[in-house]
């Protein structure tokens, strides 16, 4: 066979020396960005700054210097022997196996620069962050301990609303952890909302709204229905950016959009100036 019969050799590299496969494209903005840079950004576009995801375990460590779980012993259960597309004892199987969580919600008390709060965390991964009866429990056992422990309450919302498969049990704890927000109200202690994308149905219409202090994400779509749903029943199309953060904070719906770099600081911010035990260094 010729010089010009043989196909040349190509060698595909698809991992780098720096066991890094290639690089991301930024769905807001469409740059390249490295997934090192994003990790060192905090998880936010470095060229858009558009803000992604969050883990739990990253979300914690942005907004504590120590966290201490509590109420980790409860577990969710099937009592309705729900089945839709599969059976709920199905996807809570996989949701455990996906997040390595037993549910949605993480509760425990943390301290961030020698102030201490109680803290609630909810994981999208698991089942998109929907509320259902461990969810309202947990929380609502965490508000009571810091009613008596005299602890601020900082929650991170991140849902897809109530959970279906629980069907009215879920919707339930909508008025449970409300009525629990009440009597921490009752008790003049500090209860911060940080809503991120995306806060959305029962969750919306009950805790995560119910702030002293609402705070949330850039670009976060925050809303009881979606987008589209309201377009079809209104049968016209919404306002540009409506149920974004921008547009609620226009309208009075929250009271502060603070990018992820600022978070921590404005929390800590916070929880010093409404905290009368709190001793500057």
């Amino acid at each position: 066979m010729g010089l010009f019969g043989k196909k040349p050799k190509i060698k595909i590299s698809s991992t780098k020396k720096d066991s890094f496969s290639g690089w991301l494209k930024c769905t807001h903005c469409n740059e390249l960005i490295h997934a090192n840079e994003l990790t060192a950004n905090l998880n936010c576009c470095p060229k858009c700054s558009y803000h992604y995801r969050l883990s739990v375990e990253d979300r914690i460590r942005l907004l504590t210097d120590e966290f201490q779980e509590l109420f980790s012993n409860i577990f969710p259960e099937d009592v309705l022997n729900f089945v839709d597309t599969e059976p709920y004892k199905d996807r809570l199987k996989s949701a455990k196996e996906k997040s390595k969580r037993d549910d949605a919600l993480i509760t425990g008390k943390a301290s961030l620069d020698g102030v201490s709060f109680a803290l609630g965390v909810l994981d999208f991964t698991f089942m998109g962050g929907s509320m259902g009866s461990v969810v309202g429990e947990r929380l609502t056992l965490l508000i009571e301990y810091a009613i008596k422990e005299k602890l601020p309450l900082v929650v991170v919302s991140t849902s897809g609303g109530a959970r279906m498969q629980e069907s009215i049990l879920s919707l339930m704890q909508m008025a449970k952890t409300s009525g629990a927000l009440a009597k921490l109200h009752e008790a003049g202690l500090l209860y911060i909302s940080i809503l991120t994308n995306p806060t959305t149905g029962g969750v919306t219409a009950s805790f995560a709204s119910l702030g002293d202090i609402l705070i949330a994400e850039p670009n976060a779509l925050i809303c009881f229905a979606g987008p589209r749903v309201i377009e079809q029943i209104l049968g016209k199309p919404l306002p540009a950016g409506a149920q974004q953060s921008e547009f609620l904070l226009q309208h009075g719906m929250i009271d502060a959009i603070v990018p992820r770099k600022n978070l921590r600081q404005t929390v800590s911010m916070l929880l010093r100036h409404t905290n009368s035990s709190y001793v500057p260094k």
